[in-house]
């Protein structure tokens, strides 16, 4: 993540200072950089935690190795601060952690080296530590522009028995240039920072009760209590947050602390190169998960309740809480959560249409195409599953609900896919109806069925598929025009499998553009239906199956789309101007 995380104070002499910060460094350091000589600087302490290599080697442009790297570094002169301004000793080079997955460096010190990184972490800091505080002085606010970069900042005050109140001000902050992915970023760094923000309080606590408990002030402070208060502090402004904490480690901890920090946000996030917008598909899905999440959330949430109220579980309870799942205790099964429990039998629409024969998939897919009820009946639930999946592909991701496999038949509204075993009794008027179909898998004589091709057809040599329907469809009837195209490229054999799928991904998208703008034209501006049949000639969908087509795929609109357009309508006074 490229970002600074600085520790900051407000000193009572000089105001707000920096004390310490870590920043990430993609290029390479300079030549020398983190392999001084080793006989003047001893050997390199290493430490490995999470893939992150810590030197404290000192580095040859630390601008604490000489007095003329020390007046051209951006930070304050030695006059201008004090033990409670200051965080590593003169001449201490800093930290450095590197990553050996990434190759990226940590490097940690007082100030940033580059001049223009040192204003903007100054800036965050005062502006921290001064005007921008949420109420009650202690906790996290967000606040910065473009320019000088977007700062998540947290105040916290540490115990101190000599100071003013007998606590210090200070504050961790997060500088980068990303708002949005600091804004998405908050709630990690909100925890991670308080826990650190935790443990120095805890250490400073203890320092502070031990001082209190051999000398306490406040009654020191009491009998001396018309002494001037410069005359009283004095001494007593200057004191390090090492010696606040007795923590001698401890700008070595904050290192690997900020340098984790860095690491770990920099990799929860991750971006996605999208060429185009989201399709409706893809929108559904996430709202199908979505409304996944949210029943989980409700299904857990009751049980906690139930557990509250009967704490005291009976014998054999926990095996029939194993049952309890909100996805599998409904006979309907959604398309987003269900999958086949074993290898394809079907490999894909162009097997299926070898199987079944050309006119019975025909068939069989216009009615897919029509939103008609779809029942397919066998011994076999694999197999069921399998034409299922198969069948799926023809359809938009909303348009399709599925029960896989049921001992009952089911009603049309609540699934266009259904699979019975041979024993249930089908309603005679769904039978002769022509909104739905059948598939029955009987098994026959080997000598009835179609010529096994290959040794994946050997799950099906058993099987004689049998197609019907209360509404056959004619053999001379022209049908959806994505039906003939898709039949096209079903039988021309110069593509492969992976380009018919494209192909069919193709013409979906294709087919609910139209979808949009018929209900973006019909539903959303109201327009009579002498121009919605001018629309439908414009879009080449004038037939009668393509309206009904285009109704049906209407359905499979995601709520985020419609409500976008819903949002959008103009209120009848600026239709009229």
């Amino acid at each position: 993540m490229n970002a600074i995380v600085a520790l900051c104070h407000f000193c009572e002499l000089h105001g707000p200072r920096t004390l310490f910060c870590t920043e990430v460094l993609h290029a390479p350091l300079p030549q020398g950089a983190g392999n001084g000589d080793s006989s003047g600087q001893g050997e390199q302490a290493e430490e490995e935690e999470g893939g992150i290599q810590m030197s404290s080697r000192i580095r040859a442009h630390s601008p604490a190795e000489g007095a003329s790297a020390e007046s051209s570094s951006p930070g304050p002169k030695k006059s201008d601060m004090c033990e409670g301004c200051r965080s590593l000793a003169s001449g201490h080079p800093g930290y450095i952690s590197h990553d050996k997955e990434t190759s990226i460096k940590y490097v940690s010190h007082q100030h940033p080296n580059h001049p223009q990184l040192f204003s903007i972490v100054r800036q965050a800091c005062v502006r921290s530590l001064s005007c921008e505080v949420c109420p009650g002085r202690e906790g996290p606010i967000f606040f910065g522009d473009e320019q000088h970069g977007f700062v998540f900042s947290h105040t916290f005050f540490i115990k101190d028995s000599l100071a003013r109140g007998f606590q210090r001000w200070y504050s961790i902050i997060a500088i980068m240039m990303d708002r949005i992915y600091l804004i998405n970023s908050w709630p990690f760094l909100l925890g991670k920072i308080r826990g650190i923000i935790d443990e120095l309080q805890g250490k400073a606590l203890k320092v502070f009760e031990a001082e209190q408990f051999g000398c306490p002030q406040r009654a020191q402070r009491m009998n001396t209590a018309f002494t001037p208060f410069l005359h009283q502090r004095n001494g007593n402004a200057a004191r390090s947050l090492t010696s606040l904490t007795s923590d001698d480690n401890l700008w070595a901890c904050l290192h690997t602390s900020f340098a984790w920090l860095l690491k770990a946000c920099g990799s929860r996030l991750t971006e996605k190169l999208l060429e185009g917008a989201p399709t409706e598909d893809t929108l559904v899905q996430m709202e199908k998960l979505a409304d996944l999440e949210e029943e989980s959330e409700s299904w857990d949430n009751s049980e906690a309740e139930e557990e509250e109220k009967a704490p005291v579980a009976p014998a054999g309870a926990e095996g029939r809480e194993l049952t309890k799942c909100p996805t599998d205790s409904s006979p309907l099964s959604d398309c987003g959560n269900w999958q086949p429990r074993k290898a394809s039998v079907f490999k894909s629409l162009r097997h299926m249409r070898q199987v079944l024969g050309a006119s019975s998939f025909r068939m069989l897919a216009w009615h897919v195409l029509m939103g008609n009820q779809v029942i397919w009946k066998s011994r076999d639930a694999d197999l069921v599953q399998s034409a299922f999946e198969v069948l799926r592909t023809m359809l938009p991701v909303g348009c399709v609900r599925i029960i896989p496999y049921s001992n009952q038949y089911e009603e049309a509204y609540r699934c266009n896919f259904l699979g019975l075993s041979p024993h249930v009794q089908i309603p005679s008027h769904v039978l002769s109806s022509e909104f739905a179909v059948v598939v029955e898998a009987h098994t026959a004589p080997r000598s009835s069925l179609h010529p096994i091709r290959c040794e994946d057809d050997q799950s099906l040599s058993k099987y004689e598929f049998v197609v019907t329907s209360g509404s056959p469809v004619a053999a001379d009837r022209v049908g959806p025009t994505i039906l003939n195209k898709m039949e096209a490229a079903l039988t021309n054999q110069n593509l492969s499998v992976g380009v018919v799928d494209q192909c069919l991904v193709c013409l979906k998208e294709e087919w609910m553009n139209k979808v949009k703008v018929l209900f973006k034209f019909t539903k959303v501006d109201s327009r009579p239906k002498e121009d919605t049949q001018k629309l439908l000639s414009i879009l080449g969908a004038s037939e009668e199956d393509n309206v009904k087509l285009l109704k049906f795929w209407m359905t499979g609109l995601s709520k985020t789309y419609k409500s976008h357009l819903m949002s959008t309508v103009r209120s009848p006074t600026a239709s009229a101007s």
